[in-house]
């Protein structure tokens, strides 16, 4: 199966939190914070949405940081994704 994503949208794949600190100290998952960095998996056709004419600025392979409460969150076959609006997208990490 497929994620495609319409519109405006493109689904993100979370990169994995760090499970120590810079110190040495290993971190419980609960403790951890979800990274808002991820790598783009697919990128909706853009077009018109919302009466605006919308140029998707992100490509399949980008690593980008997004907003914190940002999207919904999807799995599928075992994988977990987040799909998001390109406006909740803040930075493209090169």
């Amino acid at each position: 199966m497929k994620l495609v994503p319409l519109g405006d949208r493109v689904v993100l794949k979370q990169l994995v939190a760090e499970e120590t600190t810079k110190s040495g100290i290993v971190l419980p998952g609960q403790a951890q914070e979800k990274p808002q960095q991820a790598e783009v998996v697919a990128v909706g056709p853009g077009g018109v949405v919302d009466g605006k004419e919308v140029k998707m600025e992100v490509a399949v392979g980008d690593q980008v940081i997004y907003s914190k409460y940002a999207g919904t969150d999807v799995k599928l076959d075992d994988e977990e994704y987040i799909i998001v609006k390109q406006n909740d997208i803040l930075a493209v990490v090169k």
